[in-house]
């Protein structure tokens, strides 16, 4: 399954992932890349952090000496499919420009697209097992998730259009952008890559939940390119 990013989107702040390869990663991060693929693909319940250290090639104890335990490292991978999106969204907010207010949306969707798209193992199921949903490590985790969805809802509500506004509130669009985004795990989940074209399509997907007229989203893509541009252009050296 190829999970490269969505060729074409400009990455800006890309945040760092869980490398691949054991020979590029140092302990701790080869524990969260093979955690991330037994939990997605055997469960969170069914398995234990024996399972993961003799996968890693690792004794138990040292697996003990970077993690305190499984809810630990499932912690840190439940922030790894929503963190890298929500850290943008004040800059995005910032840099949108007055007049095409459609941007900030379409840019955060393209970002939250290309952080499912990339994230190792298509973490972003995480959040769908029962498993993981019922555990005290996702109690936890569930107000970055919520904080994630309030900032759709807000920015969809910059935008929405007077008959959408009068049927759905603003935390159920929120509700339903998220939802919108998340069809990038299905679209893994079929071992499919996500490509640009899928993340601009999710995104004007985005905007056309909100009524956005398809003249305004086409102003916006060219606005949305310009910022992910700047973006690009103002990251660290």
């Amino acid at each position: 399954m190829s999970t490269s990013a969505p060729a074409g989107i400009t990455r800006p702040g890309r945040p760092r992932v869980i490398p691949r390869a054991a020979s590029a990663a140092g302990p701790r991060d080869e524990i969260l890349h093979v955690a991330a693929d037994l939990f997605v693909n055997r469960g969170f319940a069914a398995t234990s952090t024996r399972d993961i250290a003799e996968k890693v090639g690792i004794r138990q104890a040292s697996l003990y000496y970077h993690f305190a335990g499984k809810p630990g490292i499932l912690a840190e991978l439940l922030e790894l499919s929503v963190r890298p999106s929500l850290e943008k969204v004040e800059r995005i907010e910032v840099a949108c420009p007055a007049d095409v207010p459609e941007a900030a949306l379409y840019v955060l969707a393209l970002i939250d697209v290309e952080t499912l798209a990339t994230v190792p193992h298509n973490l972003g199921k995480l959040c769908r097992m029962p498993d993981v949903r019922s555990s005290e490590v996702f109690a936890e985790f569930q107000p970055a998730l919520q904080e994630l969805t309030a900032a759709y809802g807000r920015l969809g509500a910059d935008i929405v259009s007077r008959p959408v506004a009068a049927t759905v509130s603003v935390d159920q669009l929120g509700g339903l952008l998220v939802q919108a985004v998340e069809v990038v795990i299905r679209i893994r989940s079929r071992r499919v890559e996500v490509t640009s074209a899928h993340a601009r399509a999710i995104a004007a997907t985005c905007l056309r939940i909100c009524g956005v007229p398809e003249a305004r989203i086409a102003r916006t893509t060219v606005t949305a390119d310009d910022l992910l541009l700047r973006f690009a252009e103002e990251r660290p050296a």
